[in-house]
């Protein structure tokens, strides 16, 4: 079993791995080689292939069940041009570990250090790990002692750092800045579901009963008739809103068309799309909880620009270098890696269906299975 111990989790804010089930063929790694320098500090095999396992792990658990395909398939798909996703992934993952390492030799300006208890926490769950774990599974994802106290020591450091690195911006919003309206909204669809729950498309004489219906709400509405009341009439549905002007969704030229709109109660008149017909009705012009929300937002987007801002010029000031070929031997479709439930460890510690080794793993306590900050570091996913 692969285990990590609450404590680590709760001292570090790092987040822990998961139960995880490890599959297909594992290929040595020497966990010492250098993989990538950042200034003068090396990052080894061992931290950068534990890391990248994480992030394998949670989206082949999450992500390939959502897409409904195989870890193996998902990572061979391209995300653009000539780039698979497991391309995509491990440069991910390098970037986030290079801005780690970066941020752990800045931490000193901002006076950030681990403290005894965090170091003592981080070097209990590394021994846990270490007692809990068949040499098999620690070989698989680089998960011994110093491998993982150096990945602890690093997303500790930058958690730590994250508020730091952000203090300082303009935290003054005006309501004008962040005014948020809102509205109610209906859609009148030209497409129905059969019986086998296909869309079907509506005939041009029901898209013309639409069309009409859609005007009649219009019409009662401007007339002092409840929207509420009169759409459970048509059989059509209102949905809430708030929004400004740069919002896109449901449909730009309804939010324009709100947008326009001057008195709190005023109604659209119809917005016609190749899928159906919006109508808007505007219902306040200055949503006080949206608007409160929106500037919480726009700080948050101050906060982390000037992280990435640091980052940048951190990055810029440093030498960066990664050795390719060391760290081509992290492959993601030889080697599958699954998060699971404590459930599912207990009954899949054999051997495999199909013959290949299987090595599970459980958690005291699992939170993300990515211990960096990627609310705030543009680059980390």
């Amino acid at each position: 079993m692969i285990r990590f111990g609450k404590k680590a989790a709760v001292l570090t804010a790092a987040g822990v791995l998961a139960a995880m089930s490890i599959t297909g063929c594992s290929s040595s790694i020497d966990t010492d080689e250098v993989v990538a320098t950042v200034g003068d500090e090396d990052i080894t095999m061992g931290v950068a292939n534990f890391y990248a396992r994480m992030m394998q792990g949670q989206y082949e658990t999450y992500y390939a069940q959502l897409m409904g395909t195989t870890g193996e398939d998902m990572w061979a798909q391209e995300v653009s041009d000539g780039v698979t996703m497991e391309e995509s992934m491990k440069d991910s993952v390098m970037t986030t570990l290079q801005n780690m390492y970066l941020i752990s030799q800045h931490a000193s300006e901002y006076e950030i250090s681990l403290t005894e208890d965090e170091q003592t926490a981080i070097e209990e769950a590394a021994q846990q790990f270490d007692a809990d774990n068949t040499d098999e599974a620690k070989e698989a994802v680089s998960g011994y002692r110093q491998d993982i106290e150096k990945y602890l020591e690093l997303a500790t450091i930058q958690n730590k750092m994250i508020p730091k690195m952000q203090e300082g911006v303009n935290e003054e919003v005006s309501d004008e800045e962040a005014a948020q309206k809102a509205m109610q909204y209906l859609f009148f669809s030209y497409t129905t579901t059969d019986e086998e729950g296909n869309s079907v498309d509506l005939s041009d004489e029901e898209k013309a009963t639409q069309k009409t219906n859609a005007q009649s709400l219009v019409d009662r509405v401007r007339g002092g008739e409840d929207i509420e009341t009169v759409a459970s009439e048509l059989g059509v549905t209102v949905n809430t809103l708030t929004f400004d002007s740069e919002t896109t969704s449901p449909n730009t030229d309804l939010i324009a068309a709100a947008d326009a709109l001057e008195n709190e109660g005023d109604v659209t008149d119809l917005i016609e799309t190749d899928s159906g017909i919006y109508v808007g009705r505007l219902t306040s012009l200055l949503d006080r909880e949206a608007t409160d929300q929106e500037k919480e937002n726009i700080i948050s987007e101050r906060q982390n620009e000037q992280y990435n801002s640091l980052l940048e010029e951190w990055r810029d000031a440093t030498e960066i270098s990664v050795n390719d070929n060391v760290w081509d031997k992290v492959n993601f479709t030889d080697q599958g890696v699954t998060i699971t439930t404590s459930e599912e460890a207990e009954s899949s510690e054999d051997t495999s269906a199909d013959g290949s080794s299987s090595t599970d793993a459980s958690a005291d306590d699992s939170a993300s299975a990515d211990g960096s900050a990627d609310t705030t570091d543009e680059t980390a996913e």
